[in-house]
């Protein structure tokens, strides 16, 4: 069964959803905590909740972030993601309540640290693998990052229970998942892989739900809900949950 997580980003104080992670490429969806009470409302479990300006480096909303995870914290996990890089980043992420954070830029820029963090944290910490082709997008999705596998193999090598997998080029899309970028991960590592990028209908989620006995035990929903292609109540009803 999978564990779905519907997605709350947010930019300028505002809930949003990009096309292809791309800066400027904002549709508006109003108040975050709103949409998070909405989706804790229509029965989910997780909350995936990123900071987007502080993921391209153009400010932050950890106080809205805050915000949410007070009123909403004891009754749903939330995983904080967006520009996660060092231990005040992540100590704010945590201290808030977040239940796992996700770290992306800062796994290809300090890998030294990101390897004590996931000693430290253990799974209360996942790597955000965000990917185009076999190459990682670093800082905010603005540039390469390197090899996808080999950066792989040196975070296994330390430990890491978790990757968020992304392909760039179908984020916001709504062109469906890359089935077999998920497959290839799954099958290269240990690690529990969450599904992220391009679903756009409920047979996405069966396909993904394939992977499962490799390791791909949960997916996160974003524009697919904003542009009503399904309900989180449908998908929690296919997924079994």
């Amino acid at each position: 069964m999978l564990t779905l997580l519907p997605a709350v980003d947010v930019r300028d104080g505002k809930a949003v959803r990009l096309r292809q992670g791309e800066s400027g490429s904002e549709t508006d969806y109003g108040s975050p905590l709103e949409a998070a009470r909405t989706w804790l409302g229509s029965g989910a479990e997780w909350i995936h909740l990123v900071d987007l300006d502080a993921a391209f480096g153009t400010g932050n909303n950890r106080d809205q972030l805050r915000e949410i995870v007070a009123e909403l914290g004891d009754q749903v996990n939330i995983e904080m993601s967006g520009g996660v890089r060092d231990d005040d980043s992540l100590a704010a992420a945590l201290d808030a309540g977040a239940a796992r954070v996700n770290i992306g830029t800062a796994a290809l820029e300090n890998p030294e640290w990101t390897a004590s963090v996931i000693r430290r944290y253990g799974d209360r910490v996942a790597i955000g693998l965000d990917v185009r082709g076999h190459t990682l997008a670093a800082r905010g999705w603005t540039r390469e990052g390197g090899d996808l596998f080999e950066t792989m193999k040196a975070l296994d090598e330390v430990g890491c229970s978790r990757y968020v997998v992304t392909d760039v080029a179908r984020d916001g899309m709504m062109q469906g998942p890359n089935i077999e970028l998920l497959r290839q991960v799954a099958e290269r590592s240990d690690a529990k892989i969450t599904a992220s990028g391009g679903i756009s209908k409920l047979d996405d989620l069966r396909a993904i739900e394939e992977l499962s006995p490799l390791g791909v035990d949960s997916a996160i929903l974003g524009k697919s809900l904003y542009a009503k292609a399904f309900t989180l109540e449908e998908a929690l009803a296919l997924v079994g949950k």
